[in-house]
């Protein structure tokens, strides 16, 4: 039995079905959420039907080693940006064998934060193999529980419609 929040077991029961209907792996790259996108998902039974892998990619250093994340990119945009996420994404796909990513990154808190980048800002983006990556903008609101469990939730949201 999972001790999940119910929102984030629904939300990874509801992924994982769109991916048995459709026959999709997948695979995460995670910043700010360390993880937890995989650990929901995985707590799931039944979910090594879906779930290729998982990447942790804290540090810029690992994203450019991990997923390929250019330093240009990283040094131009910064870790937290649509096109990091957008590179994210593109990297979990191409160095898997899944059909479908998600890839997150941002700022948690309670440090870390900019005038341009607050706290709570997070950039989520969903790829689909030989199609065009999907992103989206997020500032939620809170602690850095309150933003890790927000983060997830929009994640599993948005991988689901993309596996859709």
């Amino acid at each position: 039995m999972t001790t999940l929040p119910r929102d984030l077991v629904s939300g990874s029961e509801a992924l994982l079905t769109a991916c048995g209907r459709h026959g999709l792996r997948l695979v995460t790259a995670e910043s700010c959420t360390g993880g937890l996108i995989a650990a929901c998902i995985t707590a799931i039974p039944g979910s090594s039907t879906a779930m290729e892998r998982g990447f942790v990619t804290y540090s810029n250093e690992s994203k450019q080693e991990l997923l390929g994340v250019s330093g240009d990119l990283l040094q131009r945009h910064g870790a937290v940006s649509e096109a990091v996420a957008r590179a994210m994404a593109e990297g979990a796909i191409a160095r898997s064998h899944a059909d479908i990513a998600v890839a997150v990154t941002g700022i948690a808190g309670p440090g870390g934060a900019t005038e341009e980048k607050p706290v709570g800002l997070v950039h989520i983006a969903a790829a689909r193999r030989g199609e065009a990556t999907w992103h989206e903008r997020h500032v939620f609101p809170g602690d850095r529980d309150d933003v890790r469990h927000a983060t997830v939730l929009a994640a599993l949201a948005l991988l689901t419609r993309r596996a859709g």
